[in-house]
């Protein structure tokens, strides 16, 4: 029987760079410093160099990541923060663990990514409140999903011309790009998860903060430890969020070999819009002058959970991102405001998106078989 395709396979990864990834954490032991010392000093200046950015701060992980860069950016308890419902529960949650307010706005259907136009009917709509119903906006986050840049440039300048800020939630887009610039650097700063099925992925969580801005810069690395400029004494008030010194030194390894595997990436991607492309489902588009990093490789199906089960019998894993938008899960349902045209393109996704096999260690064989699995389906 054909070896069952996993639909993400950290543990290759690992496998491919094992040595390495040994050497590193022998070092980092050897050492006998684990926490914010060389290793993450090394990474945050080789992460920030391949961004193309001024600098990055080091943290727990992604959602500590999204947290830390709202309190850099002065979002306060009671502020008003714009994103969608079709993304990681963890987008929402961090609004709140900050103290402030989600406001959710709708999807492009194309890009799956904030739409321009329903940002802007949501920021007036809750403008229009009275005054007793809403809370001062401050930020926008953009999630960049499945490795697709969202529409920065129309983005950014909605943003400017409402005086927000614009944070950039960057857990699925390590590498990719709009208009010549890296995801990170657009907006007054950036969050970015390295758990290990991310296309830069530590043996564990972490995250980091990233900002051309040096003064959210200095604030964000008081945030992550106490708010202390000197050690013991709170200048601020922070929170304890550090990025650990063996998956720095993971990281250091793992990220020479991020532009070569998202170009993997990209050759999967293409060999299965082509096989896929005289199905009925759609499948997924680049925009003009994007680089997608196909985090993950999302088809949209009418008939998606039966091809899901499908698939799982005949040992191809698929996973759906996400099965439930945010402001339907009970946590959230009925307490949020949203873009007062409804979340419709939201919620269509919810139900017809899946993700198929995709990670840079997939054979073309493992490709072919997998397109074909899916095939089959419609044929059958």
């Amino acid at each position: 029987m054909n070896h069952k395709i996993l639909q993400t396979n950290p543990h290759a990864n690992f496998v491919a760079h094992e040595s390495e990834i040994r050497e590193a954490i022998s070092r980092t032991l050897d050492s006998g410093w684990f926490v914010l010392g060389k290793e993450t000093q090394s990474f945050e200046k080789e992460f920030a160099g391949f961004l193309r950015a001024t600098s990055a701060v080091g943290v727990g992980n992604g959602t500590d990541a999204l947290i830390v860069a709202l309190k850099a950016c002065g979002v306060e308890k009671g502020d008003g923060v714009i994103t969608v419902a079709h993304t990681a529960v963890a987008t929402v949650a961090a609004i709140e663990m900050a103290g402030a307010v989600p406001i959710l706005a709708d999807i492009d259907p194309v890009t799956f990514t904030l739409s321009p136009a329903s940002l802007e009917r949501t920021i007036k709509s809750y403008q229009a409140r009275p005054a007793n119903e809403q809370s001062p906006l401050k930020a926008v986050i953009v999630v960049h999903l499945y490795g697709h840049p969202g529409d920065l440039i129309a983005l950014t300048a909605i943003v400017e011309r409402y005086g927000l800020d614009l944070i950039e939630d960057c857990a699925q887009c390590h590498g990719a790009e709009a208009d010549g610039r890296k995801t990170g650097t657009w907006g007054k700063a950036a969050a970015f998860s390295f758990y290990p099925t991310k296309n830069l992925g530590a043996l564990g969580d972490g995250g980091a903060v990233v900002s051309q801005d040096p003064a959210i810069v200095e604030r964000a690395r008081l945030i992550r430890e106490y708010g202390w400029k000197e050690r013991y004494v709170s200048a601020i008030a922070g929170m304890n969020t550090r990025l650990d010194e063996i998956q720095s030194a993971i990281l250091n390894v793992k990220l020479r070999y991020l532009a070569e595997e998202n170009e993997r990436r990209r050759a999967i991607a293409g060999q299965y819009s082509q096989r896929l492309s005289e199905l009925p489902i759609s499948l997924p588009s680049t925009g003009a002058n994007v680089s997608h990093v196909f985090h993950q490789y999302v088809i949209r199906s009418d008939q998606r959970d039966a091809l899901q089960i499908w698939g799982r019998e005949h040992g191809v894993g698929t996973l759906i991102h996400y099965p439930v938008p945010v402001h339907l899960q009970p946590a959230y349902s009925g307490r949020l405001f949203m873009d007062p045209s409804g979340l419709s393109e939201t919620e269509a996704a919810a139900k017809t998106v899946l993700s198929l096999p995709m990670h840079p260690y997939l054979s073309d064989e493992d490709v072919e078989r997998s397109a074909q699995v899916v095939c089959d389906f419609f044929s059958n």
